[in-house]
C-alpha cells in the first residue's frame, strides 16, 4: 500500500431522504485503506436516522457543534473535541438542536480485536481537554483520546501538536489515518510533496517513510487513529534506529484546545 492524501471536500456528500446527517466517505478500501473507513458526518438541526456499526468498532471525534449521541444505553452529550467509542453491533443516532452543524470525523475499525466493550450497545466518551499532554519526537506533543486503557482494544485515537518545521524522515510500525484539524503544511510521502490544510485526510501505511511538515505560522493539530494500538511517539528512522525524545512531565500544549 502506498498511502495517499485526500481532502474531505473532494469526497461527495450524500444524504438519504430527510436524514439530518449527511456523509462523506473519505478513506476506505477503494483507495487501499483496508483496516479503516474514515467518514465525515455533518448533522444539521434535527435527529439523524439510526446508523449501525456492523462488524466494526467505531471511533467518533467532534470537530464542531454540539448535540447528543443516542445509543441503547441513553443519550450522551457531545461537544467540540469530544471522542466517542462505539462497539461492533451498536446502533446510534445523532441529535442536533442547531443552529450550528454538528461535524464529526468517524473512523470504523474493521476486524476489531476482542475487548471489554465487545458487543456493548452503548457508547464510551472521552474529552480531549481532560487528557494529559505527552512528549514525542522533534518537540511534538500528543494527547490520547482512546486506547486499550479506556476500552479501545484495537486502536489508539489521539490529537497531535506539531510545531513549525519538520521531523526527520521516519516510519511507524502501525497503520494510521490522519485528519488535519488546523494548520497548513506539506506531507512528504511516496517521493511527492502534497499540501495540507484543515480537512486534509491521510492514509499512512505501516513502515511508510514520510515526514509531515508544518509550514506555520502556528501549531498544526492533527487527529490520528492507528492500529495496532500503542504510543504515537513510537517512530523509527530509515535505518531502523528508534527515534528518541527527552521524557518530560505531562504539560499543557503550546496552543489552547
Amino acid at each position: 500500500m502506498n498511502g495517499l492524501v485526500r481532502h474531505a471536500c473532494d469526497a461527495p456528500e450524500r444524504r438519504t431522504g430527510n436524514d439530518a446527517a449527511a456523509v462523506r466517505d473519505v478513506l476506505d478500501a477503494t483507495v487501499g485503506c483496508d483496516l479503516f473507513s474514515m467518514r465525515l458526518l455533518r448533522t444539521v438541526a434535527g435527529r439523524s436516522a439510526a446508523r449501525a456499526t456492523g462488524e466494526s468498532d467505531e471511533l467518533l471525534f467532534v470537530l464542531s457543534g454540539a448535540g447528543r449521541l443516542i445509543t441503547a444505553d441513553g443519550e450522551h452529550e457531545l461537544e467540540a473535541e469530544a471522542g466517542a467509542l462505539l462497539s461492533r453491533g451498536a446502533l446510534y443516532e445523532l441529535d442536533n438542536d442547531g443552529p450550528e452543524d454538528l461535524l464529526i470525523v468517524a473512523v470504523a475499525l474493521h476486524a476489531p480485536l476482542a475487548g471489554d466493550g465487545e458487543g456493548a450497545p452503548g457508547a464510551t466518551l472521552s474529552r480531549l481537554a481532560d487528557q494529559a499532554a505527552q512528549p514525542a519526537t522533534a518537540e511534538r506533543e500528543f494527547r490520547i483520546v482512546f486506547d486499550p486503557d479506556n476500552g479501545c482494544a484495537s486502536a489508539t485515537q489521539f490529537v497531535g501538536y506539531i510545531p513549525v518545521g519538520a521531523a526527520p524522515a521516519h516510519f511507524h510500525l502501525y497503520d494510521e489515518v490522519i485528519y488535519v484539524l488546523e494548520g497548513d503544511g506539506v506531507m512528504h510521502m511516496n517521493a511527492s510533496q502534497t499540501p495540507l490544510r484543515a480537512g486534509s485526510c491521510i492514509h499512512l501505511p505501516a513502515r511508510k517513510l514520510h515526514t509531515l511538515a508544518n509550514s506555520g505560522p502556528g501549531i498544526m493539530r492533527v487527529l490520528g487513529v492507528f492500529r495496532p494500538a500503542g504510543s504515537p511517539a513510537a517512530a523509527f528512522y530509515p535505518d531502523g534506529t528508534p527515534a528518541s525524545y527527552v521524557a518530560a512531565e505531562p504539560r499543557t500544549p503550546a496552543i489552547s484546545t
